[in-house]
Protein backbone atom coordinates (compact mmCIF):
# COMPACT_ATOMS: atom_id res chain seq x y z
CA UNK A 1 0.00 0.00 0.00
CA UNK A 2 0.95 3.64 -0.41
CA UNK A 3 1.17 4.11 3.34
CA UNK A 4 3.63 1.22 3.59
CA UNK A 5 5.77 2.67 0.79
CA UNK A 6 5.86 6.07 2.51
CA UNK A 7 6.90 4.42 5.74
CA UNK A 8 9.71 2.51 3.99
CA UNK A 9 11.03 5.74 2.45
CA UNK A 10 10.89 7.46 5.86
CA UNK A 11 12.85 4.65 7.52
CA UNK A 12 15.47 4.58 4.78
CA UNK A 13 16.43 8.25 5.10
CA UNK A 14 19.36 8.41 7.51
CA UNK A 15 20.13 11.56 9.49
CA UNK A 16 23.59 13.14 9.13
CA UNK A 17 24.58 12.14 12.66
CA UNK A 18 23.80 8.45 12.14
CA UNK A 19 27.28 7.79 10.75
CA UNK A 20 28.50 8.49 14.32
CA UNK A 21 27.34 6.92 17.57
CA UNK A 22 24.28 8.86 18.67
CA UNK A 23 21.29 8.99 20.99
CA UNK A 24 18.69 11.47 22.20
CA UNK A 25 18.93 12.02 25.95
CA UNK A 26 15.91 11.62 28.24
CA UNK A 27 15.75 15.44 28.24
CA UNK A 28 15.67 15.56 24.43
CA UNK A 29 19.26 16.61 23.63
CA UNK A 30 21.04 15.10 20.64
CA UNK A 31 24.30 13.46 21.76
CA UNK A 32 26.86 12.30 19.18
CA UNK A 33 29.99 10.18 19.66
CA UNK A 34 32.99 9.11 17.60
CA UNK A 35 33.46 5.52 16.40
CA UNK A 36 37.26 5.75 15.95
CA UNK A 37 40.13 8.28 15.91
CA UNK A 38 39.06 9.72 12.54
CA UNK A 39 35.41 10.28 13.49
CA UNK A 40 36.51 11.66 16.91
CA UNK A 41 38.60 14.24 15.06
CA UNK A 42 35.78 15.17 12.63
CA UNK A 43 33.26 15.34 15.45
CA UNK A 44 35.23 17.77 17.61
CA UNK A 45 36.47 19.93 14.73
CA UNK A 46 33.23 20.17 12.74
CA UNK A 47 30.35 19.58 15.13
CA UNK A 48 31.35 20.98 18.56
CA UNK A 49 29.98 24.51 18.87
CA UNK A 50 29.84 27.09 21.62
CA UNK A 51 27.36 26.06 24.32
CA UNK A 52 27.85 22.33 23.63
CA UNK A 53 29.56 20.02 26.11
CA UNK A 54 32.29 17.54 25.12
CA UNK A 55 32.90 14.25 27.00
CA UNK A 56 35.91 11.92 26.97
CA UNK A 57 37.76 9.52 29.30
CA UNK A 58 41.45 9.40 30.13
CA UNK A 59 41.95 5.86 28.86
CA UNK A 60 43.17 5.27 25.34
CA UNK A 61 40.57 4.06 22.88
CA UNK A 62 37.75 6.28 24.09
CA UNK A 63 35.15 8.15 22.07
CA UNK A 64 34.51 11.86 22.26
CA UNK A 65 30.80 12.52 22.84
CA UNK A 66 29.21 15.91 22.22
CA UNK A 67 25.94 17.11 23.73
CA UNK A 68 24.37 19.53 21.24
CA UNK A 69 22.92 22.27 23.44
CA UNK A 70 20.80 23.95 20.75
CA UNK A 71 20.96 27.11 22.88
CA UNK A 72 19.27 25.39 25.85
CA UNK A 73 20.61 24.62 29.33
CA UNK A 74 21.84 21.03 29.51
CA UNK A 75 20.48 19.19 32.56
CA UNK A 76 22.19 16.74 34.92
CA UNK A 77 20.31 13.73 33.48
CA UNK A 78 21.82 14.39 30.04
CA UNK A 79 25.30 14.78 31.56
CA UNK A 80 24.95 11.45 33.42
CA UNK A 81 23.64 9.68 30.30
CA UNK A 82 26.43 11.04 28.09
CA UNK A 83 29.00 9.97 30.69
CA UNK A 84 27.56 6.44 30.53
CA UNK A 85 27.73 6.36 26.71
CA UNK A 86 31.31 7.69 26.70
CA UNK A 87 32.46 5.11 29.26
CA UNK A 88 30.56 2.19 27.72
CA UNK A 89 31.85 2.76 24.19
CA UNK A 90 35.44 3.11 25.42
CA UNK A 91 38.02 0.33 25.67
CA UNK A 92 36.90 0.02 29.30
CA UNK A 93 34.05 -2.23 28.05
CA UNK A 94 36.45 -4.75 26.51
CA UNK A 95 38.66 -4.59 29.63
CA UNK A 96 35.66 -5.52 31.80
CA UNK A 97 35.77 -2.35 33.91
CA UNK A 98 32.49 -2.02 35.91
CA UNK A 99 32.69 1.78 35.89
CA UNK A 100 34.92 4.50 34.53
CA UNK A 101 35.61 8.16 35.22
CA UNK A 102 34.67 10.49 32.38
CA UNK A 103 35.46 14.19 32.11
CA UNK A 104 33.65 16.99 30.32
CA UNK A 105 34.74 20.37 28.99
CA UNK A 106 33.55 23.18 26.72
CA UNK A 107 34.55 22.85 23.03
CA UNK A 108 36.74 25.98 23.28
CA UNK A 109 38.92 24.19 25.88
CA UNK A 110 40.09 21.68 23.25
CA UNK A 111 43.07 22.48 21.08
CA UNK A 112 45.18 20.76 18.42
CA UNK A 113 48.34 22.69 19.34
CA UNK A 114 50.58 20.29 21.23
CA UNK A 115 53.13 21.47 23.79
CA UNK A 116 56.53 22.22 22.23
CA UNK A 117 58.36 19.09 21.14
CA UNK A 118 55.25 16.89 21.43
CA UNK A 119 53.08 15.44 18.68
CA UNK A 120 49.32 14.90 18.80
CA UNK A 121 47.98 11.77 17.14
CA UNK A 122 44.76 11.77 15.08
CA UNK A 123 41.70 12.13 17.29
CA UNK A 124 43.73 13.53 20.21
CA UNK A 125 43.33 17.03 21.66
CA UNK A 126 44.95 19.09 24.38
CA UNK A 127 42.55 20.17 27.15
CA UNK A 128 43.02 23.62 28.67
CA UNK A 129 41.42 24.71 31.94
CA UNK A 130 39.34 22.85 34.49
CA UNK A 131 37.20 19.78 33.80
CA UNK A 132 34.04 18.32 35.30
CA UNK A 133 34.14 14.63 36.27
CA UNK A 134 31.43 11.94 36.31
CA UNK A 135 31.97 8.30 37.32
CA UNK A 136 29.76 6.18 35.05
CA UNK A 137 28.58 2.57 35.12
CA UNK A 138 29.29 0.60 31.94
CA UNK A 139 25.87 -0.52 30.72
CA UNK A 140 23.82 0.20 27.59
CA UNK A 141 20.36 -0.37 26.18
CA UNK A 142 19.13 -1.09 22.66
CA UNK A 143 15.54 -0.43 21.77
CA UNK A 144 13.07 0.11 19.01
CA UNK A 145 11.17 3.31 18.26
CA UNK A 146 8.69 3.54 15.36
CA UNK A 147 10.40 0.57 13.73
CA UNK A 148 13.86 2.12 14.02
CA UNK A 149 16.66 0.70 16.18
CA UNK A 150 18.04 3.12 18.78
CA UNK A 151 20.71 2.54 21.39
CA UNK A 152 22.86 4.18 24.04
CA UNK A 153 22.69 4.93 27.76
CA UNK A 154 19.97 3.06 29.63
CA UNK A 155 17.80 5.97 30.86
CA UNK A 156 17.83 7.67 27.45
CA UNK A 157 16.72 4.51 25.62
CA UNK A 158 14.11 3.72 28.31
CA UNK A 159 12.60 7.16 27.77
CA UNK A 160 12.57 7.01 23.96
CA UNK A 161 11.96 3.37 23.02
CA UNK A 162 8.71 1.42 22.85
CA UNK A 163 10.63 -1.76 23.78
CA UNK A 164 14.23 -2.14 24.92
CA UNK A 165 16.87 -4.62 26.13
CA UNK A 166 19.73 -3.81 28.52
CA UNK A 167 23.20 -5.15 27.74
CA UNK A 168 26.26 -5.60 29.95
CA UNK A 169 29.80 -6.84 29.41
CA UNK A 170 29.86 -10.55 28.67
CA UNK A 171 31.10 -13.37 26.46
CA UNK A 172 28.44 -13.39 23.71
CA UNK A 173 29.62 -12.65 20.19
CA UNK A 174 28.15 -9.53 18.59
CA UNK A 175 26.00 -11.19 15.92
CA UNK A 176 24.72 -13.86 18.33
CA UNK A 177 23.70 -11.15 20.80
CA UNK A 178 22.13 -9.04 18.03
CA UNK A 179 19.88 -12.00 17.14
CA UNK A 180 18.81 -12.35 20.79
CA UNK A 181 18.02 -8.62 20.98
CA UNK A 182 16.12 -8.78 17.68
CA UNK A 183 14.01 -11.60 19.12
CA UNK A 184 13.41 -9.76 22.39
CA UNK A 185 12.40 -6.52 20.63
CA UNK A 186 10.27 -8.37 18.08
CA UNK A 187 12.02 -6.56 15.24
CA UNK A 188 14.86 -4.27 14.19
CA UNK A 189 17.52 -5.06 11.59
CA UNK A 190 20.38 -7.24 12.86
CA UNK A 191 22.96 -4.90 11.27
CA UNK A 192 21.29 -1.87 12.86
CA UNK A 193 21.41 -3.57 16.27
CA UNK A 194 25.09 -4.50 15.82
CA UNK A 195 25.96 -0.80 15.34
CA UNK A 196 24.99 -0.11 18.95
CA UNK A 197 26.89 -3.03 20.56
CA UNK A 198 30.39 -2.11 21.85
CA UNK A 199 33.43 -4.15 20.83
CA UNK A 200 34.60 -6.82 23.23
CA UNK A 201 31.67 -9.13 23.97
CA UNK A 202 28.39 -8.50 25.78
CA UNK A 203 25.32 -10.22 27.20
CA UNK A 204 21.66 -9.46 27.87
CA UNK A 205 20.99 -8.27 31.40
Amino acid sequence: TREKEDKAVKTAKAEWYEKFRWFHSSEGFLCIGGRDATSNEILVKKHANEGDIVFHTKIEGSPFFIIKSDGKKIGDATLEETAQATASYSKGWKLGMPSLETFHVKPEQLSKSAPSGEYLTKGAFVVKGSMGYIQAKLELAIGIKEGKVIGGPVEAVKKNAEKYAIIQQGKEGTSQLAKQIHKKLGGGGIDDIIKFIPAGGAKLK
